[in-house]
């Protein structure tokens, strides 16, 4: 037997699996598998299988406890003045670290900025239109003009490489649709299809497509 007879879809179906779980895949790959094992609940079982096989791996490694690191915050921001220097010296350590809450709890209370748009779906004067914005784990798809899809139908969410297939990151049942992302990759396509209840039946867009933009650079 060689590394060139040919192997049958269901072969290479296995060993995506298998290489997704020992997480060697690329994070293209890996994104993309993410994404078929939402949509394809054969593909998914098969991934299943692979975690049930290689699961005995980790038993040699035991759960580390996180370090307790607060008394060691704590210290820092609120020394004890020594007993030798109380009288003014003391007070002012005492105003400084009333002064240091102060400033930790303005900065706490000051609002987020929003994050930066990083592609627009849809043309300015589009009836409907969408944003999508990244604000460094996350990519959140946003519907700012338009209406849902009408009953019986959803609007899904699909990111596209060049040159590569859609790949779904979810259904925008509400008016925006959150989907962790370890980055913006600028030159991809994100697109908006009408579809089914429940989205895609096949895992590519199968409704017209109604709005799409390009990722561009932060």
């Amino acid at each position: 037997m060689t590394d060139d007879l040919p192997h049958s879809p269901l072969d290479e179906d296995d060993a995506l699996a298998a290489e997704y779980v020992l997480g060697v895949l690329a994070l293209a790959e890996r994104m993309a598998v993410e994404a078929r094992v939402r949509n394809d609940s054969a593909f998914a079982a098969r991934v299943t299988a692979w975690e049930n096989r290689l699961a005995g791996l980790n038993d040699g490694y035991g759960d580390i406890p996180a370090p307790d690191l607060m008394p060691k915050i704590e210290a820092r921001l609120f020394p004890q003045p020594a007993k030798a220097r109380r009288g003014l010296f003391g007070w002012l350590a005492g105003a400084l670290a009333a002064a240091v809450v102060a400033v930790a709890a303005v900065v706490l209370l000051q609002p987020a900025p929003p994050a930066p748009v990083i592609a627009t779906l849809g043309e300015a004067d589009a009836p409907l239109r969408f944003e999508a914005r990244f604000d460094g784990a996350a990519i959140t798809v946003t519907r700012v003009a338009g209406t849902p899809a009408p009953a019986g139908q959803v609007q899904e969410v699909w990111i596209i490489a060049p040159d590569a297939a859609p790949v779904s990151l979810g259904l925008l049942e509400g008016e925006s649709l959150s989907v962790p992302y370890p980055q913006a990759p600028a030159g991809w396509t994100l697109a908006v299809s009408l579809e089914p209840a429940g989205g895609s039946p096949t895992g590519a867009p199968t409704g017209p497509v109604l709005a799409a933009g390009t990722i561009t650079e932060l």
